[in-house]
């Protein structure tokens, strides 16, 4: 498809190579973990933080040796030993020029001790018994007071809901418009081949003129510009596609606000050849022009383009 599907896999210049999570246990490091993994970034949690330079340096980092690191740590109090240590590790990054960012996430008293009832988990400050939640939590936001200072970014996710806290990530930390944050899968499959078990929307077009029955194009498929004008010029088709992209128009955007990371969209005709290659192209043509990242394939036009050829040989 286009260049935002071709490069997706680069970073955007104001996205930082080393991303340091850090914040108060319960506030969501975790997820923003995994928000910073749906992002492109390898993820590694609970590092001590003498680890840091070591690992930075590495050549085993997965695009280390591009020049497109993208590392993603979560450096926190469970590292009661090591993590006094981690003032110093930040200026030795400094010093050898490592771009970072630090992103600390934090939440009232309050709603921390609800989580932590809620999840009947053991705060890390009280695996020994001497504490209870509440005094671990006020131990840790003591610990952690000097590293919320020098963070680039603060995020209270007190009355944040997971998505929330995706999105306000992303906002910070992306350069990807919320659009391109949706990976979409467009692909065509045929209904005699099975069901598209594994799509999140799916479309059968088997109600439109069929190709097939012209001798002429029952051989090639929806690639082929004879079989694409067949389908796209038929009144039933364009008024489809009228209401198709109206339809995706609609719920993309729902889509990208409740945070979803991957989308796959099924358009279905009888064998996968003709109508159902054509409209999933036009598909992900559409949703590229309202900015997602697309990849357009199709599921059985390999089969079909098979079972089409020993059908000629047969007839031979």
């Amino acid at each position: 498809m286009g260049d935002a599907a071709r490069h997706e896999g680069k970073r955007a210049e104001n996205e930082p190579g080393l991303v340091i999570i850090t914040g108060m246990s319960g506030a969501g490091r975790t997820e923003a973990m995994h928000t910073f993994e749906d992002m492109g970034y390898f993820c590694i949690d609970n590092l001590p933080p003498t680890l840091l330079l070591s690992l930075v340096t590495s050549s085993n980092i997965p695009g280390q040796n591009e020049g497109e690191l993208r590392l993603a740590v979560v450096c926190d109090a469970r590292n009661r030993d090591y993590f006094k240590e981690l003032a110093g590790e930040l200026a030795h990054l400094r010093r050898e020029g490592i771009d970072y960012r630090i992103i600390f996430l934090d939440a009232d008293d309050t709603s921390l001790l609800a989580r932590y009832k809620a999840s009947r988990r053991l705060h890390p400050l009280c695996t020994d018994g001497r504490m209870t939640i509440a005094q671990g939590i006020a131990r840790e936001r003591e610990v952690l007071t000097e590293l919320r200072e020098i963070a680039n970014c603060v995020i209270d996710t007190s009355d944040m809901r997971p998505s929330e806290l995706r999105r306000s990530i992303r906002a910070a930390f992306s350069g990807k418009t919320p659009q391109q944050g949706l990976s979409v899968v467009v692909y065509s499959f045929g209904f005699k081949h099975g069901a598209a078990t594994d799509a999140d929307i799916v479309i059968d077009v088997r109600f439109l003129p069929n190709p097939y029955y012209d001798p002429d194009l029952q051989p090639m498929t929806g690639l082929d510009a004879p079989v694409r004008d067949f389908v796209m010029g038929r009144r039933e088709t364009q008024e489809f596609l009228t209401h198709w992209k109206a339809l995706l128009a609609c719920v993309m955007p729902g889509y990208v606000t409740e945070g979803k990371q991957q989308l796959a969209i099924a358009v279905g005709c009888t064998g996968g050849q003709h109508r159902s290659v054509a409209l999933a192209v036009a598909t992900g043509e559409f949703l590229e022009s309202l900015g997602y990242r697309v990849h357009v394939m199709h599921r059985d036009l390999s089969r079909a383009e098979i079972e089409g050829e020993g059908a000629r040989h047969a007839h031979a």
